[in-house]
């Protein structure tokens, strides 16, 4: 799943937006500032990033310099500027497309596949994935993940967990990002519960457990096996 991030400051909106993106298949990572989202673009990288100018720490004009310096991935301007001079600047600071509040989010998501897609990023049907030479199998549109042949009975906050390392496997998760992929926004005090699902989780994986989900010591969490090539 590509990984979007949104950055927006409105909660509200925030929730909306990761929700429809997510129903479309797409990993979604989110912000409500400026100083955040400069700081997901490199321990983070997404495939695209859907950015409010109306950011509360840093303009969203200075984050869009930021991303286009970097030559990093395209950008979906939201905003409530809507005069003519601002989208031209906009498209002029390196947004491949805009679009002006009040908007539907069901808009806002065919707009971002439309994006990827020129960009190569859109996701193709979904199917099995395997890791580790086949020892794990996630299958993401039945919902059914297997470890050594053996189905893994998980709870909807284990599956998440598990599909968001799964992403990008070897990789090492902070607990705020695994927190924001699996709820979406950010949550007082529920960062630290993550060990008690990484616990769980390596549980129901057995006795390897441990080795699969590997915790990395004052980082976070990382899945181990490699992603088998599609055959």
């Amino acid at each position: 799943m590509p990984p979007v991030l949104v950055v927006e400051d409105e909660r509200d909106i925030r929730e909306v937006l990761r929700r429809y993106l997510e129903r479309a298949g797409l990993s979604v990572l989110t912000t409500g500032t400026g100083a955040e989202a400069i700081r997901l673009l490199t321990s983070a990288p997404p495939d695209l990033v859907v950015l409010d100018l109306g950011l509360p720490d840093v303009d969203g004009t200075d984050v869009l310099r930021e991303i286009q310096a970097a030559g990093r991935p395209p950008v979906l301007v939201l905003t409530a500027r809507s005069t003519i001079d601002d989208r031209i600047h906009g498209l002029q600071l390196g947004a491949d497309d805009y679009v002006t509040k009040p908007f539907s989010p069901a808009e806002v998501v065919l707009r971002v596949q439309a994006v990827l897609h020129r960009s190569g990023g859109q996701p193709g049907p979904g199917g099995p994935v395997t890791y580790g030479q086949g020892r794990l199998r996630i299958d993401e549109p039945r919902h059914e993940a297997s470890l050594d042949g053996r189905s893994l009975d998980l709870t909807p906050t284990e599956w998440d967990l598990l599909a968001a390392v799964a992403a990008a496997p070897e990789r090492v998760f902070s607990r705020y990002e695994l927190v924001n992929r699996i709820r979406g926004y950010e949550y007082a005090g529920y960062e630290r519960t993550i060990d008690s699902h990484v616990k769980n989780l390596r549980h129901k994986l057995g006795a390897s457990g441990a080795d699969v989900l590997e915790t990395v010591l004052g980082v976070g969490y990382r899945l181990r096996l490699r992603r088998d090539d599609p055959a």
